[in-house]
């Protein structure tokens, strides 16, 4: 397929961490895109927190790239989903809040899933909905210590969450099913990437609140043989290729680290310092090694290009 022949594609919300870099990963290989930003009352979601400068990198690339468009969206109001798909043939969806995770927050991200899955099913020209979910939506449960496999068909269950006010968890399962339901509904070509803990460039300065609602627990995690990272290049391009590749459906676990020895968790600690620390005095072992129980075969097949 030539360059010019690239279809458009819209990536909401553009101006989270990972919407950003997908916004990136899809200019670059020839696409046009419709960078949706998400407005909470009147206020993008960069301006809410304060925190990243997401939006005015957008903007100013929009200037010198042809090939972007920016929309304002509200997640709530339909309508403005509808405007930023026009001509679109995919929709790139990656909800977060930035400014992390509450029991209040769950109900935003859900509502608005299921909005730009509707908007989808509204929009004729849609061909497939590419999901960021995360490894969150799967692996909390009472009695995961005891699965050998966690894999695709796994689901966190929502009571376990929030007995635990695993917040981040709870909005990422209950979105994601709500999402598939809506889309099963429609008859919608969709896929979810279940992502482990993003990292990459600046993330601990541009990505703060939304790396650490994912981090709760992270001991538990580590424990269980279920905290695994993945670098956000191979993020955006394991998204990328689930849009190409026509055979792709269902979920996706996607990260290329897993964490599982007290080596790997005191690189990973070190890697997002300041947001987590190692305990003062702290004197390395060298002894812990826990089970690995997350499966990526259907993760593997797609990037060998065989999905």
């Amino acid at each position: 397929m030539d360059i010019e022949e690239l279809p458009s594609v819209c990536v909401l919300d553009a101006s989270t961490y990972v919407g950003f870099w997908i916004l990136k990963g899809l200019l670059s290989r020839g696409y046009t895109v419709h960078a949706a930003i998400q407005k909470y009352n009147g206020k993008s979601s960069s301006s809410l927190s304060g925190e990243t400068g997401m939006e005015k990198k957008i903007r100013d690339l929009a200037r010198e790239e042809e090939r972007l468009s920016v929309f304002e969206v509200d997640v709530l109001d339909y309508h403005s989903i509808l405007i930023a798909l026009k001509g679109c043939s995919a929709m790139f969806c990656c909800l977060d809040c930035p400014d992390g995770y509450d029991d209040k927050m769950i109900d935003l991200e859900v509502r608005g899933a299921i909005n730009v899955v509707e908007a989808c099913a509204q929009t004729d020209t849609i061909e497939k909905i590419i999901f960021s979910s995360s490894l969150t939506a799967a692996i909390w449960r009472e009695n995961i210590c005891s699965q050998e496999d966690v894999d695709e068909r796994s689901w966190s269950d929502q009571e376990f969450c929030r007995k635990l006010k695993l917040w981040y968890a709870l909005a990422k399962t209950l979105s994601e099913h709500a999402a598939w339901a809506l889309a099963m509904d429609r008859k919608l070509n969709m896929v979810s990437i279940n992502a482990g803990l993003v990292l990459g460039p600046g993330v601990s300065q541009q990505n703060p609140l939304s790396t650490m609602s994912y981090l709760k627990g992270i001991a538990q995690m580590y424990e269980n043989g279920v905290l695994a990272c993945v670098d956000v290049n191979f993020l955006v391009d394991v998204h990328i290729r689930a849009f190409q590749d026509s055979s792709t459906c269902g979920r996706y676990f996607c990260f290329n680290q897993t964490v599982h020895t007290e080596e790997e968790a005191v690189k990973l600690t070190q890697s997002l310092s300041p947001l987590i620390s190692l305990p003062q005095r702290y004197e390395y072992q060298g002894s812990e090694v826990y089970a690995e129980r997350l499966r990526t075969k259907k993760l593997n097949k797609l990037v060998e290009g065989t999905a």
